[in-house]
């Protein structure tokens, strides 16, 4: 207990727990009880207007990470996610909706849970206190040295988390760590820490919240910015997308429209023509050249269909 302003006694968490910005009480919503329904939601959601301004403020960190994880992919490696309960589950979302929006091969982004794919729809709070189930999922996963491993934990200090952070350092992986709290553990022993650190949460400790809904922009700038410096996007269009159904389907013809100059027949004919590549059309389209010539031009690029559009298709370098 302690005491406040006016003298009288104050509960208050333990020492441990006070350490934690996003187990502290927030000042704004202690009457969340009292208010009728409108006046809730109301109360709640202008707590998340802090988190966009939190993000903001680590642009640098999420940049810098972005280039530690460009650099390694170009050289072989991979992307892995691991994460405890809500910060797994976050994890396997922006994992999961990278290979049709990229088209990138399906084991390039992989996301990891404490307590395995069950945990994805049921809790397994006991999961996240296993630092030795966090070691043993990084060699389970198969990461190597070329890797870049990125723990999810909004306390910075999840030993589910931390184990896998150790493990990876241990093998020589990168290690980048989103958490937010500021000075945590986890930002000790990780190469790149970005820590969005959004104040307590309307509903004291409930980090699915502000905080999991800073880790998800953050996850989402992670991948979709990585993308781009890979080549996987022109202007602002998915060039790389998988169309595996209608939807995708209707996007690629529209991109290939649009960046082609041509009508929607001569571009659902050319996505046919380069077996649904969505940038080899392209460049068939704006060059008129063949899928296996498009393909080489690309491969010559380093997949940039920005160097592609205007590179020698002669040259041989």
């Amino acid at each position: 207990m302690g005491t406040d302003p006016g003298g009288t006694l104050k509960m208050q968490f333990t020492k441990e727990f006070n350490k934690l910005v996003t187990e502290e009480r927030n000042e704004r919503t202690m009457d969340l009880d009292t208010l009728d329904t409108n006046e809730l939601v109301e109360r709640v959601q202008a707590e998340d207007f802090e988190v966009a301004k939190a993000v903001q403020k680590v642009v640098p960190d999420i940049a810098r990470a972005i280039d530690l994880i460009t650099e390694r992919v170009k050289n072989g490696g991979k992307l892995f996610y691991f994460g405890a309960g809500t910060s797994g589950r976050l994890g396997v979302l922006d994992a999961a909706e990278c290979q049709p929006t990229f088209g990138i091969e399906k084991d390039l982004v992989q996301a990891f849970i404490a307590g395995g794919k069950d945990a994805m729809f049921h809790s397994y709070e006991d999961a996240e206190d296993q630092r030795d189930l966090g070691s043993s999922d990084v060699v389970d996963a198969k990461v190597t040295n070329k890797d870049v491993v990125v723990g999810v934990s909004s306390s910075g200090r999840t030993p589910y988390v931390m184990g896998v952070i150790n493990k990876a350092k241990e093998i020589g992986a990168a290690a980048i760590s989103v958490v937010n709290n500021p000075g945590s553990p986890l930002s000790t022993i990780s190469d790149v820490t970005i820590a969005a650190v959004v104040g307590p949460e309307a509903l004291t400790g409930s980090t699915r919240m502000k905080s999991g809904t800073a880790q998800k922009m953050i996850l989402n700038l992670i991948s979709t910015c990585t993308m781009v410096r890979l080549g996987k996007v022109y202007e602002n269009l998915m060039i790389d997308l998988k169309p595996t159904n209608y939807k995708l389907r209707e996007r690629a013809v529209s991109i290939i429209s649009i960046l082609g100059s041509v009508p929607r027949q001569l571009a659902e004919g050319a996505l046919v023509a380069s077996h649904d590549k969505c940038k080899t059309a392209i460049l068939m389209v704006k060059r008129k050249l063949g899928r296996a010539q498009a393909e080489e031009l690309i491969t010559k690029c380093s997949g940039s269909l920005r160097k592609a559009l205007v590179a020698d298709i002669h040259s041989n370098n």
